[in-house]
């Protein structure tokens, strides 16, 4: 028997039979003579009686070892060598033929399924979470107990339904719902939204399980980087952006093309001008070097993070859902990373002191007013030693209301500790910048004659992100050399490949081993699984995929194996999990944190590949799959992937699933409790339509 390692984790056993199989036992004889004695007519009857008895053992007993999930359109090739230097990562890597598609009555193929192989992996271990079930996971918190929000159990998981009545969505967002953002009902309930409140999460009780529709005419996105330039006008058939903008570079619209001129209210002449006049004014920014990940406040149709890369820099652009028609949704069919938020009344979903530079481009948002609550939410994200670059009318005009503001955002800043380094125009956008710094210890706070902003209470978690409101105070610093935030990062790429200064070894991992050990295993195991696997074994085009995300993404290893690739990853944290976000920006990648059994923040149809590892099975404790697959198939692209490692029980479940929406599944397998589930998302829709919600 050989085994083919699926990612040294997940092995598939294959029967190598060589020219002479079981099958092959009626094969005819030749004799080198006609004559036959009668002792060898007494042999050759013993031997086929045995045969016979052997024959029909065999076919009651083989059933048996047949594994139920197999692969849907693939079968394993027998054609392996047993002396391979190193096992194949996956079965994948040896599907070259593949099979017709399978008939509703066919036989599902089959895998003889075997005890596991002696091979040795180190990266098997990393496949299930020691702790992922307690509730602060060895060294590691979850952001739902940080989050004091007393989150209630959800347990509402029922058997899975052998069959799915799929309807369309009835909502007035139509094409680009997004369930917690459009919660019409909760939101007229509202008794102010003089804080954009409106703009804010509302998720409905019980998360729908409907499909939202397609926009007429809607196509394959136009792929990277031509997308960061135009896309297909009935993707997102929205005009009113042309109209507000259209004389500041923004959008324009010709025939069946929007197009995107790489300009903003801000750098009407292009945004690599903008991006390089801001180093010219502040050197030490040091744009892929230094500063690798930055946040962009109010983005519009984010051009600032989307030029950005051009400097080996990636950006969190958010704006909220608001009259401003779809600018994130515009973002995000370009290829450009981008979610629907707002400064409102809550903390954003993001750890403390992760952004190297946070940057605000007239973002409309007052942060002066009600004690600079909204400017303190950006200290609390700002790195020590980082900056804030804020573009806007007060910096360079002198319009009554602009020098108001001005003052009083100098008093504000100073209260903070914030230095301001440089305040200077550029002479072709005719527009301002100021440049802060974020102090990097506590001297300054210590000095004030006046603790205002006051300093945050010790019971004040500063990481704690969830469903916190935001309050008008300044965390403190921290001052052991060994704790996060102490010192800046190795600068990039170094950083994304070394473990944090402040990963001990004396804490165990999320995988058990000791920290820094943990987080290395982790990283050479998605290597291992993406170069040997996914690169090839899966059949993926790459150059078609551009937004993708890690729905559970520990410590980014997965991203950080696709360093090289043209793509962006969105590194999900959920709340039940470990809280290693603070690693994944420490490695210079971004992420955020979520809640599964609620709706993401972002807008239909915008994502090329999902990776779930092993969350699927978690997530099914506290609320209904259907519709966190429901959740999956709304913001995935039709022709989008999703990958998902999972237990077998659970793979069995989402395969079900997807298969009743029509999908396409590419590879179903699966070894002892462990399977993959490789699927496509096709374009089908429901004809019917569910009742108006």
């Amino acid at each position: 028997m050989l085994f083919v390692e699926a990612d040294r984790s997940l092995r598939l056993p294959l029967m190598v039979f060589g020219s002479h199989t079981r099958l092959d036992v009626r094969r005819p004889q030749h004799n080198s003579s006609s004559f036959c004695s009668p002792s060898t007519a007494v042999a050759v009857f013993v031997a086929l009686a045995l045969v016979a008895v052997w024959m029909a053992s065999s076919t009651l007993v083989t059933p048996a070892d047949f594994s139920p999930f197999q692969p849907s359109t693939t079968r394993p090739s027998q054609n392996h060598s047993p002396s391979t230097a190193r096992p194949q990562l996956d079965p994948a890597a040896n599907h070259h033929q593949q099979q017709p598609p399978q008939q509703d009555d066919d036989p599902p193929p089959v895998t003889l399924t075997q005890p596991r192989a002696e091979a040795g992996t180190q990266a098997a271990e990393l496949l299930t979470e020691t702790t992922a079930d307690s509730d602060q996971q060895g060294s590691w918190k979850t952001q739902a107990t940080e989050s004091s929000n007393n989150m209630e159990t959800q347990n509402k998981q029922t058997a899975a339904p052998s069959s799915y009545a799929w309807k369309l969505c009835n909502t007035e967002a139509g094409p680009d719902y997004i369930p917690c953002l459009d919660n019409l009902q909760a939101i007229r309930k509202l008794r102010t939204t003089k804080h954009y409140e409106h703009r804010e999460r509302h998720c409905p009780q019980e998360p729908p399980t409907c499909l939202v529709p397609l926009p007429e005419g809607y196509r394959n996105p136009i792929r990277w980087p031509k997308s960061r330039d135009q896309i297909w006008y009935n993707n997102i058939p929205h005009t009113k952006l042309v109209e507000y903008k259209g004389h500041q570079n923004w959008v324009k619209v010709s025939g069946e093309y929007l197009y995107f001129p790489g300009g903003g209210t801000q750098f009407k002449h292009g945004a690599l001008h903008y991006i390089d006049f801001i180093q010219e004014a502040k050197k030490d920014i040091a744009w892929g070097k230094r500063t690798r990940v930055v946040l962009d406040v109010g983005c519009g149709v984010a051009s600032f993070g989307g030029y950005l890369f051009d400097r080996d820099v990636v950006t969190m652009s958010f704006a909220p859902k608001d009259e401003h028609e779809a600018q994130v949704q515009f973002a995000l069919e370009r290829g450009i990373p981008a979610i629907s938020a707002v400064m409102g009344t809550q903390r954003l979903p993001f750890p403390s002191r992760v952004f190297d530079v946070v940057h605000c481009a007239r973002c409309r948002v007052p942060w002066h007013i009600e004690g600079g609550k909204l400017l303190l939410e950006l200290d609390r994200l700002l790195r020590p030693g980082g900056y804030f670059v804020w573009s806007a009318t007060p910096v360079y005009q002198k319009l009554p209301e602009d020098v108001e503001i001005w003052e009083a955002m100098s008093t504000l800043t100073r209260s903070m500790c914030w230095e301001m380094v440089n305040k200077v125009k550029d002479r072709i956008n005719k527009v301002g910048i100021a440049i802060f710094r974020k102090p990097t210890d506590n001297s300054c706070y210590e000095a004030r004659s006046a603790a205002s902003p006051p300093i945050c209470g010790e019971y004040d978690e500063p990481d704690a992100a969830w469903n916190i409101s935001l309050q008008s105070c300044v965390h403190r610093l921290p001052t052991d050399p060994a704790i996060r935030g102490s010192q800046w990062p190795e600068e990039w790429p170094l950083r994304l490949e070394k473990p944090p200064y402040w990963l001990k070894n004396s804490e165990a991992g999320v995988y058990g081993k000791p920290g820094a050990e943990d987080f290395l295993a982790d990283y050479e195991h998605w290597k291992w699984v993406i170069s040997n696997s996914y690169m090839n074994g899966l059949g993926i085009d790459w150059s078609a995929v551009r937004n993708v995300m890690d729905m559970k993404a520990v410590y980014g290893g997965f991203a950080a194996a696709l360093r090289d690739m043209k793509v962006w990853v969105m590194n999900v944290i959920p709340i039940d999990s470990p809280d290693t976000l603070p690693i994944v920006y420490e490695r210079g990648l971004f992420g955020i944190y979520h809640d599964w059994c609620e709706s993401f923040s972002t807008y239909p149809r915008t994502y090329d590949l999902l990776h779930a590892n092993h969350l699927f099975s978690k997530i099914k404790k506290r609320c209904k799959l259907v519709a966190v697959i429901v959740e999956v198939d709304r913001i995935l692209r039709p022709e989008g992937k999703l990958i998902v490692r999972d237990s077998m029980e659970t793979i069995h479940e989402v395969e079900s699933m997807v298969k009743s929406l029509h999908w396409e599944v590419r590879m179903s397998y699966s070894q002892d409790n462990e399977g993959l589930l490789f699927v496509q998302k096709m374009i089908w829709r429901p004809n019917e339509v569910e009742a108006k919600i």
